[in-house]
């Protein structure tokens, strides 16, 4: 299984406001949109091990925190840098590192 981290970004977002219309419309279950973010929380997850692309950042730690075997990290006025050589300035990033493990993984 896969921790619900991606569900809190614009596509997780985006993919429960579409299952709540579904729902409402008695045009799927509330069991089987469970089921879809299920699988949504699986997909990503396993997208993500797959990467190979490496970056390094540069930053003001502003907070941190380690709960439930997650790392939190807020920074401000960080610079992304690609190995193409491409610099990205934002103001704000919040990092969440989970255990790959699985200890925080639903069951």
């Amino acid at each position: 299984m896969s921790y619900q981290l991606y569900r809190n970004t614009t596509l997780g977002h985006s993919l429960q406001e579409c299952l709540d219309e579904l729902i409402q419309t008695h045009q799927i279950t509330p069991a089987l949109a469970l089921q879809v973010l299920l699988e949504f929380d699986k997909a990503i997850s396993k997208t993500f091990t797959n990467v190979k692309t490496k970056t390094t950042f540069k930053g003001s730690l502003k907070t941190y925190r380690f709960c439930d075997n997650v790392w939190t990290f807020v920074l401000e006025e960080v610079t992304f840098k690609e190995p193409q050589g491409v610099d990205v300035h934002v103001d704000k990033v919040k990092i969440v590192a989970c255990d790959a493990k699985g200890s925080g993984e639903l069951s």
